[in-house]
């Protein structure tokens, strides 16, 4: 495939779906392509141990990063397969326990695997969420059953960026025996984690949302008593404790473990950024755009403890009265989603902002902005006049 350089490409303020890789990522990944090209599994000669050494130096920077053991990690494709392998995984080896809980406004890598789950048999919860998208402890501590074997929220929400309070709702559920999974995907670059203070057993990562390459991520597995039991998804050579089998992706695994140690290094720096960049654009958005609203927390608020409830690079609004598809189309200079990247092979309204409680209507008109590394505040001075440009003229047709 060719792209085009004819027209300049857009601005690209879309960093939830995906970020670019970090030129030292790529620097750390490119000889694992070239000359250390073995099989980590290769015991016999240089060439494997060589590939062996950087998957245990890569695994090492994850848990440095997350603040656990490095036996704990357990290398994937990405975060949905660490997600199906955590909750299928856990629900198949439950025995008869076969009750999961998780949320309306999970990403559809944890609502489909519980869909396909009630369709073999067992039984799911899904539980609301308030106008923020934030989970109440104490609804999922009245929906645990005796036979409640998962509960599963995310650490961040993908679309409206809330941050849920994974330790209160942990503590329900290890003081009902209950193993905890989150998905950290959108956190695990904005949020420093000490995974083993948490009472948190499973927890799956990406790549590629923390300027990593695509194709790689990971599984927490709590290690200790009692034993956190996973079904294996993939079968065939025992690679990854048994748990997911196949030949280990070693460049990927190293570009992972590589974006890990950067982010761990320079992660107060990028919210700072981010969140500068953020309040200026809400600011700006709302005072050059009438109705405008805001979905999810407030863009600074904090919880009783003070801590962040909503995600620094995040950013997503509604504008009423303007045709979504119109809006979308219109935006040339600008790289932003209306919803969830992961989805838009969908053409329904984004789940999670009619979990909210939004219309189809201003569901269809939202924006979601993911500010990230590189990101200036002339792009946010562009982005802020091409959405009052189009705003104005959708408008302007609707009248005539």
């Amino acid at each position: 495939m060719t792209i085009s350089s004819a027209a300049p490409r857009p601005i690209y303020l879309d960093h939830h779906a995906t970020t670019p890789v970090d030129p030292d990522v790529l620097q750390a990944m490119l000889p694992f392509f070239r000359d250390c090209y073995g099989n980590a599994g290769s015991i016999n000669h240089q060439f494997g141990w060589e590939a062996a050494a950087a998957v245990d130096t890569a695994r090492t920077q994850v848990a440095a990063l997350l603040g656990c053991d490095s036996k704990a990690v357990v290398f994937t494709s990405g975060a949905t397969e660490s997600n199906n392998l955590a909750i299928k995984g856990t629900m198949q080896s439950a025995g008869q326990r076969r009750h999961l809980i998780v949320n309306a406004a999970e990403h559809r890598a944890v609502l489909d695997p519980a869909k396909r789950l009630k369709r073999n048999g067992f039984d799911v919860t899904v539980l609301s969420v308030d106008r923020t998208g934030r989970v109440d402890p104490q609804q999922v501590a009245d929906a645990i059953r005796a036979d409640t074997a998962l509960v599963s929220v995310m650490l961040a929400n993908n679309e409206v960026g809330t941050i849920n309070d994974i330790n209160a709702i942990g503590l329900v559920c290890r003081d009902r025996g209950v193993r905890f999974h989150v998905d950290a995907v959108q956190a695990v670059g904005w949020l420093s984690l000490d995974i083993e203070q948490l009472p948190v057993d499973l927890l799956s990562l990406s790549a590629h949302k923390i300027y990593g390459p695509k194709g790689i991520g990971a599984l927490y597995v709590r290690r200790g008593s009692p034993r956190v039991r996973l079904e294996a998804l993939i079968d065939g050579g025992g690679q990854e404790q048994q748990l997911r089998s196949g030949t280990l992706p070693v460049p990927l695994i190293v570009g992972l473990g590589t974006a890990c140690e950067i982010v761990d290094r320079r992660r107060m720096e990028d919210v700072e950024s981010a969140s500068r960049l953020r309040d200026h654009l809400w600011r700006d958005l709302s005072e050059g755009i009438e109705g405008i609203s805001l979905n999810g927390p407030a863009v600074n608020g904090t919880d009783s403890a003070g801590d962040r409830l909503r995600l620094p690079g995040n950013l997503n609004v509604s504008i009423p009265n303007v045709d979504g598809e119109a809006l979308m189309t219109g935006l040339k200079r600008i790289a932003v989603s209306s919803g969830s990247a992961c989805t838009s092979v969908n053409p329904e309204p984004s789940h999670v902002l009619r979990a909210l409680g939004l219309s189809d209507s201003l569901t269809r008109s939202s924006l979601r902005f993911g500010l990230g590394r590189g990101n200036t505040q002339d792009d946010i001075t562009i982005a802020v006049r091409e959405v009052q440009d189009v705003v104005q003229r959708i408008q302007k047709r609707s009248f005539v």
